[in-house]
């Protein structure tokens, strides 16, 4: 089996296998193996070179400014991208050129005079895949197009050769003329193409096609190899904006052999604003700082490109690091070179904890006695106490409610729905470890009046959806795609799928004795028997296993979902711990480690692998403490970094380099507008006094919090919380009747102010702000709204209660910052 040898040029990135004949040289030429050799195989076979000039502790590819030489001449050809194409079996030395420095690699050619017959898995569904023609939104999609189906991707070989060589009677193929078959025709644009023109008659992929139809269409031997695992190369490399680096894709073979497939492979960045890839695998970085990952996708296998993209400003003066969360953002940042935020004041920092960690805004009172204290440990103090209030649970039960789908589709749910809801107040109110509440939910058993969680069973009552919801809410893993198809983004196949389902399959439910038939809620138990689920595509009979993990053998007395639990809160599990310390990450910073928050996978990395690592080791080490985790986030100097952008991070999207301010979600922004106008709400169902965030579903949510992107529960994904800004939103605070209404009622907040006359409008001001932004007013507000009230003496009202809808207006409300 080939070994790629890998050359750690730098400590952060690691580097590729590279030749260089000449020690003095900075010029390297790679990938190559240990033998220092490079073997071309088949004359089919391509070789993409790249050439990297070393310097000054920094690499720079050159593969499109060097010159290339070949000796002897007739073997092979390189062209000026570094593509290695052989012309005959024999060995040559390629000599790389650049400036004064050159280097030179050895390859052997063998296979051109006696090819291997093509094999249509290895070799020719990868054409399609490289074209389009099998994907979602062409031949690929459930119902193929225009009468011609592919499997999606190419997942289904043996399928594709029957759709080719069969249907239709084979009529896109003409074996006695192969290049008037239609399948060439249409593709090179002789033939009308819904799809337009995909080829060029001198391209390697029509050469390819038509090669197959001269040899008689051949599928290939049951044992010829196939691909197992792909890699990239190099694998990461430090780029400067608006730089390229050319990579390449080294297919891994079941019998050991490799095999170049950077042309035909696909790439995609996780972020295209950062750095986008040509078809043959050039990387080009565009104006942001950060990291990139470039996707490689080829036969069901991935891997990743990392870029990391400096901006190189001074950051001699970081802060120092206060806890693990520190030391990995500030390690990144002075490695990007991108300076950090200056710490936020004291009253931004109070409202923007009260919010995140409470869901509410601190009282008037709360923000006097803070900015007054001098006590060096109040923020500390702040945190511990909030983590310890009801509100807390407030907020955090009103978040996991919703991801766990618990809502009332008719009145005969609404006791299930209370007592679910009630349950998991209670969990995160007394701080149940993490490991435990995920366990008593996923093995519920019994009916919810002895056993809320069993309401998750309500919602999530079929297989596929425990799957599913369990891989996206607990693991961070979006598995969706692996029901009917190979992942097309991560290693996960159909056999994964079927295999994690297997936990669900002996859950029983049956009416609860004595109850309505009307009632959707179920009594849950564990249907004894041997659990297995089958693979709807091969009939195969799997048994139970985690992603990634063994087979297990299961009694038939036992219920899975216990084993199941095992396997997720094992500390060894790579994804139990990382998916919520990411989730709860995004809660307080608005991006996850990973974004989306629920879409952990290999071809999307982490932005700072050492941050998620570290947060993810210690909630392990802490007993999974829910309480623990927010308190290092909130604690650390990252958290606590200004939302005002210096001239260097305000492009800054995913390394933390300063906080970045976020709408307030609907409940929060209602439960804010109703204390700062000292009014409230009715709830239908719900007790006088109840606030938003306690609201058990959204059924009986008025319509402020539908327009302000209340969740309704339905999907386990967060992403159903909409924090996007509409015209809708800005008219209802601007004009609507319920606004204004409780803005100017006799016993709110602005009647109140106007008819204290015993203090100073400065006073009430103050206590205006201090209510809506937690802060004093500065000199200027002041000055603008005591001259306002001024010239309203005769009805003082009026002014407080403009200046009241006013701030209810301001971005500064509408935003935590």
């Amino acid at each position: 089996m080939m070994k790629i040898r890998f050359v750690f040029l730098l400590a952060l990135v690691c580097a590729f296998g590279t030749s260089n004949t000449n020690a003095d040289t900075p010029l390297q030429i790679g990938p190559v193996d240990d033998s220092g050799v490079v073997q071309i195989r088949s004359r089919d076979t391509r070789q993409q070179l790249f050439v990297t000039h070393s310097a000054d502790a920094s690499e720079i590819d050159v593969t499109r400014t060097a010159t290339f030489s070949v000796q002897p001449e007739g073997v092979l050809q390189v062209d000026e991208t570094g593509l290695v194409t052989p012309l005959a079996d024999g060995e040559a030395v390629i000599k790389a050129q650049q400036g004064d420095h050159a280097v030179e690699l050895k390859v052997v050619v063998s296979g051109f005079e006696k090819p291997l017959p093509i094999n249509f898995r290895n070799q020719i569904v990868p054409v399609f895949t490289k074209l389009g023609c099998n994907s979602g939104g062409c031949h690929g999609k459930s119902g193929g197009q225009n009468g011609f189906k592919l499997s999606l991707l190419g997942f289904y070989p043996a399928d594709d050769f029957e759709f080719l060589r069969k249907e239709s009677r084979g009529r896109r193929i003409f074996p006695g003329a192969p290049s008037e078959s239609l399948l060439l025709t249409k593709a090179t644009g002789r033939s009308p193409h819904g799809g337009g023109k995909r080829m060029d008659l001198a391209s390697y992929e029509y050469r390819m096609l038509i090669g197959w139809i001269e040899q008689g269409m051949p599928f290939g031997k049951a044992e010829d190899p196939y691909v197992t695992a792909i890699q990239c190369y190099p694998d990461a490399r430090v780029m400067p904006q608006g730089s390229d680096q050319q990579i390449s894709v080294i297919a891994t073979y079941s019998d050991g052999t490799t095999e170049d497939v950077t042309r035909m492979a696909l790439y995609e960045p996780n972020d295209a604003e950062m750095a986008e890839s040509s078809e043959s695998g050039l990387v080009s970085t565009l104006d942001l700082a950060g990291e990139v990952a470039i996707m490689a996708r080829y036969q069901g296998q991935v891997s990743t490109f990392r870029a990391t993209i400096p901006l190189g400003a001074d950051t001699s003066s970081m802060p120092e690091a206060k806890n693990l969360v520190d030391t990995a953002v500030f390690n990144k940042l002075h490695l990007l070179g991108i300076p950090p935020a200056e710490q936020s004041d004291d009253a931004t920092f109070l409202r923007r904890v009260s919010l995140d960690i409470a869901g509410a805004l601190p009282s008037d009172a709360k923000v006097r006695e803070f900015l007054a204290s001098t006590d060096p440990a109040k923020r500390d103090k702040l945190i511990d106490e909030l983590l310890d209030s009801t509100e807390y649970a407030d907020h955090f039960a009103n978040k996991w409610n919703f991801i766990l789908r618990n809502k009332k589709s008719k009145g005969e749910d609404a006791s299930g729905t209370h007592l679910f809801h009630q349950w998991v107040w209670n969990n995160i109110y007394e701080n149940k470890p993490y490991d435990r509440f995920v366990r008593e939910i996923i093995t519920a058993s019994g009916e919810p009046l002895m056993n809320p969680a069993v309401t998750w069973y309500r919602e999530v009552d079929q297989v596929e959806e425990q799957v599913e919801d369990t891989a996206q809410l607990f693991l961070g893993i979006r598995i969706q795609c692996a029901r009917c198809h190979h992942h097309p983004f991560e290693k996960w196949s159909q056999n994964d799928y079927y295999s994690l389902a297997a936990f669900y399959k002996r859950v029983g439910k049956k009416a609860i004795p004595g109850v309505a038939g009307g009632f959707r809620d179920r009594q849950i138990f564990h249907n004894e028997g041997v659990a297995t689920a089958n693979n709807p595509r091969s009939g195969a009979a799997l048994k139970p296993a985690g992603l990634g993990g063994e087979p297990l053998d299961i009694s038939a007395e036992q219920d899975p979902r216990v084993q199941l639990a095992d396997w997720m809160s094992n500390p060894e599990n790579p994804f139990f711990a990382k998916s919520l310390v990411n989730r709860y990450w995004k809660h307080f910073f608005n991006r996850g480690i990973v974004e989306p928050e629920d879409d952990m996978r290999e071809t999307n990395p982490p932005s700072n692998p050492e941050l998620l690592d570290g947060l993810a080791n210690h909630f392990i080490e802490s007993g999974f403490d829910l309480k623990e985790l927010v308190r290092t986030i909130c604690r650390s100097k990252t958290y606590q970094l200004s939302s005002l952008p210096n001239e260097y991070n305000a492009n800054d999207k995913q390394n933390f380099s300063r906080y970045y301010p976020r709408r307030l979600s609907a409940e929060a922004l209602y439960d804010g507008f109703h204390k700062v106008t000292m009014t409230s709400e009715k709830f239908g169902g719900m007790p006088a006094g109840t606030h938003a965030l306690q609201l058990v579903d959204s059924s009986n949510g008025p319509y402020f919090l539908k327009v302000f992107g209340m969740p309704q529960g339905d999907t386990a994904c967060e992403c159903e919380r909409s924090q996007d800004a509409n015209l809708a939103q800005s008219l209802h605070l601007l004009n609507s009747k319920e606004i204004q209404d409780k803005i100017s009622k006799n016993e709110a907040r602005a009647a109140k102010l106007a008819a204290d006359t015993e203090r100073s409008n400065e006073d009430r001001m103050t206590e205006l702000y201090q209510v809506v932004f937690a802060r004093n007013p500065r000199p200027d507000e002041m000055e603008v709204a005591v001259n306002y009230i001024g010239r309203h003496k005769e009805n003082p009202r009026i002014a407080y209660e403009d200046i009241l809808w006013a701030l209810i207006n301001t971005k500064e409300f509408l935003f935590n910052h």
